[in-house]
This record gives C-alpha cells, structure tokens and sequence, in this order.
C-alpha cells in the first residue's frame, strides 16, 4: 500500500507535536521541584493552557522512569508521585507524612549494605524498596497538632489563582531502586 505525502506528513507532524508536548511535560516536573502525581501535573499543564493529554504526561512520566531521569515514590493511598531526579543514580528521601515536603538523603552507606548483601548471598540486580518518613519541623510546630502545617509549592499556588482548585502535595512514602551486582 502506497501512503500519500499528506498522510506521512501529518505522521511526522504528529511525532514532532508529540515530542514538544513531553518536553514541556519534562520542564513542568523539572520546575516542579517536589513529589507530584500524573494527575496533578497534568491539571497544572492544563491551567497554564498546555494542550496535552494525561495519557502523554503518563507515557513521560513512565518513559522517564525508565530512563532514570524521575524518583518515584507512592503516597499513602498508593499513588505514584514523580520528581525529576537532579542527579545520575537513584535517591532515597524522606518525606513529611502530613504535607509531602521531600529531602534527598545521602544514602551511600544503604547502597554499599545492598551491594554486600548481594555479593555475601551470590545474588545478583538486587533491587529494594525504602520506606523514609517522619513529620517535618514546620509540620512539628503547627499550632494544632491536629492541622499539620501545610505548605503549597510555588506551581500549586500558580494553580490555585488560576483555577481556583487546589491539588495538594500527596505524602510520599516509598521509593524503590536498583543496585546492579556483576
């Protein structure tokens, strides 16, 4: 079957439409710069009036997982939340369980103790999940210990003015890695 130069066109149209759409998806998690989830990125592009679907901010989000260019880590009710990862390698963090403010850990000493597990029992691509949570200092001194203190990123303000809804930071509970073992 012969395709008309219209219909490849429009192919290479939609691929290029495509890439610009996850790219604007990749800067927004990038400027981000906390946990969020596909939804609540998705909503954001939205409200900043970028044309693009949550089945490409999910296809991004995962394409760039596997890359690993994103942590990952899954709220209390199980939703994954992503953050462009700054640096090579997989991070570990802790995270307030009330408003989802996030640390990277320096956590050299949890990777050698997996890389040795792996040696010392012959196993090999180990891959392990971490749970780091705790209540972060602002959340600590909340006047109501019942109301947590909780803090909007500059992107959910953004939101909130205009849109006029709110989406929350989720609370991040665990993220998982790979240590390669040869």
């Amino acid at each position: 079957m012969v395709r008309r130069r219209s219909e490849r066109r429009s192919r290479v149209t939609l691929s290029a439409r495509t890439a610009r759409r996850r790219a604007v998806v990749e800067d927004m998690l990038a400027d981000y710069g906390e946990f969020v989830s596909a939804q609540e990125l998705h909503s954001l592009a939205v409200a900043r009036g970028v044309r693009v679907g949550l089945t490409t901010v999910y296809r991004t989000l995962h394409d760039m997982e596997i890359r690993g260019r994103t942590d990952v880590v899954l709220d209390a009710s199980g939703t994954r939340q992503y953050r462009a990862r700054p640096s090579a390698g997989h991070q570990h963090y802790l995270i307030c369980r009330f408003c989802g403010t996030s640390r990277a850990l320096d956590s050299a000493a949890l990777e050698d103790w997996v890389r040795r597990v792996g040696a010392d029992s012959e196993f090999a691509f180990l891959e392990h999940v971490v749970q780091l949570t705790g209540v972060c200092v602002l959340c600590q001194t909340a006047p109501n210990e019942a109301e947590p203190a909780r803090r909007e990123s500059a992107a959910e303000s953004e939101l909130d003015t205009d849109t006029g809804t709110g989406t929350g930071t989720g609370t991040g509970q665990v993220h998982s890695g790979t240590a390669r073992q040869r």
